[in-house]
């Protein structure tokens, strides 16, 4: 995938910004902001409330300046649809959650499943035999390929509606990995890593996530908002590892910054090593 690099040296007060809708609660603004400061970079990353029916008006009416977005739900599935190049994480999940401006349109990459694999292997969890995803959206497609690059070889996907989770098991299937989809209320097999990918204010039943604590190793739950989840509490209760999901934010935002930076999400940045520590400080409140 060939898109155009930013130039470093360049004195342009590029700008960026984070749709969604909500989008107040993103942080994105505070991570990409303490990167640009720490890379010497003049460039200003702002926030928009955009929902599906204005997105496509607004991206239209974007002015020169603006040279790339990062996008929240429910906006990912028209970001990968209203782009003419795409990387191979977006083709994989229908979804995008960054937009490049290059010279043939908008480049579009899905940094979520990155930043997912980069968060499980930061808590030790590479590799793990076996997993559970908890949800069949958008996100549980970018967590399946996330660990699929970490090694996962079976994974089961528990979803309120089996059915919604059918696609799952197919692009699973399709990569060679032994996939299972069972009600939420289901017993549970013993797994090594669960992810969840519910929603922060998503309400199950005690029992339910009792049961899935019991049987689900680590939890690394995709909110970060609001911690502990209804899983969090029940994984804390049973004296199990649980992890909220400011690190994916992390991880991932540190793609998209690649991005914008150098057209790539598999170039580094200058100085990476530092920027990280400073964007983790911002995103810690420190």
């Amino acid at each position: 995938m060939t898109t155009a690099a930013a130039d470093l040296s360049a004195g342009d007060p590029r700008r960026f910004e984070v749709w969604g809708s909500p989008i107040g609660h993103s942080l994105s603004p505070v991570l990409h902001t303490a990167a640009y400061d720490r890379l010497g970079l003049p460039w200003r990353y702002g926030r928009r409330h955009v929902d599906e029916a204005s997105f496509a008006i607004e991206l239209a009416a974007l002015g020169p300046e603006f040279h790339g977005l990062s996008l929240t739900m429910p906006l990912k599935t028209l970001a990968h649809d209203a782009a003419r190049i795409r990387d191979a994480a977006a083709n994989a999940t229908g979804a995008a959650n960054t937009l490049l401006r290059t010279g043939d349109g908008w480049a579009a990459f899905n940094t979520d499943v990155g930043g997912l694999a980069a968060a499980l292997a930061e808590i030790g969890s590479a590799a793990a035999p076996r997993a559970r995803i908890v949800g069949a959206g958008a996100t549980a497609t970018s967590a399946l390929l996330a660990l699929e690059r970490i090694g996962v070889g079976r994974i089961d996907i528990a979803a309120r509606r089996p059915a919604a989770a059918e696609p799952l098991r197919t692009l699973a299937a399709s990569r060679g990995i032994a996939a299972t989809v069972s009600p939420l209320d289901a017993p549970a097999g013993e797994v090594e890593l669960t992810v969840s990918t519910l929603p922060g204010d998503a309400p199950v039943a005690d029992a339910v996530s009792a049961g899935l604590a019991a049987s689900g190793g680590t939890l690394y739950d995709v909110v970060y908002g609001t911690w502990p989840t209804a899983l969090g509490h029940a994984w804390l209760a049973a004296g199990q590892p649980a992890h909220p999901g400011a690190t994916m934010l992390l991880h991932q935002a540190v793609l998209q910054i690649r991005i914008f930076a150098t057209g790539s999400p598999d170039d580094p940045l200058p100085g990476e090593e530092d920027v990280v520590a400073v964007m983790r400080r911002a995103l810690m409140g420190g």
